[in-house]
C-alpha cells in the first residue's frame, strides 16, 4: 500500500552537505502499523515530508496505493491521511463545519461526507462536540477531532507524527483505540514517535533510523534477534553509543 524505494535527501548546513535520509526503503501493507523510530535528527520528519510530497527527494521515490508521488502528487496526497501533534483546528468554525469543509477539499460528495462524519463521530466519540466551536475544545477533544479529520476522505494510508505528544493518559488511550480502528479497517499506518514503550505496544513492524539510515527493520522479535537486546530503548542506546561493539557490527 505504501512503497518507499531508496529515498534520499541531502541538505547543505553551514557549508556542509548533510544526508538527512540515506537510501531508505520500506513497505507497509494494508492493516499493518509500522513504527518509524529514531532520535531527533534521524530523518523521520524529512521522510514524512517526502512521502507527503512537501519535499522533493534527491534520489528514490514513494508510491501511495500504486501512485508515485513524483508523477501525480495530487492523486498521491488524496490517498494519504496525516495527523500530527499540532492540531491546526479552525477556531471560529464548528467541529461539524470544519470536518465537512475538509471533506469537500478532498472531493468527497456532500452525502458521503455526512455519512462518514456520522460513522467517525461514533468511533471517536465526538458526537457531543459537533456543533461546538473548535476553538472552545480542550486539548484531548481537539486531538480527537484532528484524528477524525485525517480519516474524513477515507485514505488507504495514514501517517501519524508524534500523535501522543502532550496528551494525558486518557488522550493516549484514545490514540491507541484509533490505531486499533485503523488496523481493523485495513489502513496502512506509519507511526513516528519518541515514545518507544508505546511503539512496542502499537506497532507490528519497526524501522530504526539513525543518521538517515535504516539500521534495523522488521518485527520486534526480528529486531531482538538481530540486536541481542530485548527493548527498543536498549537498541537505540547501542546505536547512539559509537563505542558499542554492537553498533560497530551493524553500522
Amino acid at each position: 500500500m505504501l512503497h518507499i524505494h531508496a529515498l534520499t535527501k541531502r541538505f547543505v548546513a553551514e557549508n556542509e552537505v548533510v544526508c538527512a535520509v540515506d537510501g531508505l526503503s520500506l513497505d507497509v501493507q494494508p492493516g499493518e502499523v509500522y513504527g518509524l523510530l529514531g532520535p531527533n535528527g534521524a530523518g523521520k520528519t524529512t521522510t514524512l515530508r517526502m512521502v507527503l510530497g512537501l519535499v522533493v527527494p534527491d534520489d528514490g521515490y514513494t508510491e501511495v496505493a500504486g501512485v508515485r508521488t513524483s508523477v501525480d502528487p495530487f492523486a498521491a496526497k488524496s490517498k494519504l491521511g496525516f495527523v500530527s501533534a499540532s492540531d491546526g483546528v479552525y477556531p471560529w468554525l464548528s467541529v461539524r463545519e470544519m470536518l465537512l469543509y475538509f471533506a469537500d477539499l478532498y472531493g468527497v460528495s456532500p452525502d458521503e461526507a455526512v455519512e462518514r462524519l456520522k460513522m467517525l463521530a461514533d468511533v471517536m466519540d465526538i458526537k457531543a462536540l459537533l456543533d461546538r466551536r473548535a476553538g472552545t475544545l480542550s486539548t484531548g477533544q481537539r486531538q480527537r477531532v484532528t484524528l477524525v479529520r485525517g480519516l474524513i476522505h477515507d485514505p488507504p494510508v495514514m501517517l501519524l507524527d508524534e500523535p501522543t505528544r502532550g496528551l494525558d493518559v486518557v488522550g493516549v488511550q484514545t490514540i491507541f483505540r484509533y490505531i486499533a480502528h485503523l488496523r481493523q479497517v485495513g489502513k496502512a499506518v506509519v507511526v513516528c514517535t519518541h515514545r518507544l514503550d508505546e511503539a512496542e505496544r502499537l506497532c507490528d513492524n519497526f524501522g530504526l533510523l539513525h543518521r538517515g539510515k535504516l539500521r534495523y527493520h522488521g518485527t520486534l522479535s526480528a529486531l531482538r534477534e538481530a540486536s541481542g537486546r530485548q527493548h527498543l530503548v536498549e537498541m537505540f542506546d547501542d546505536l547512539m553509543n559509537p563505542s558499542s561493539a554492537l553498533n560497530e557490527t551493524n553500522a
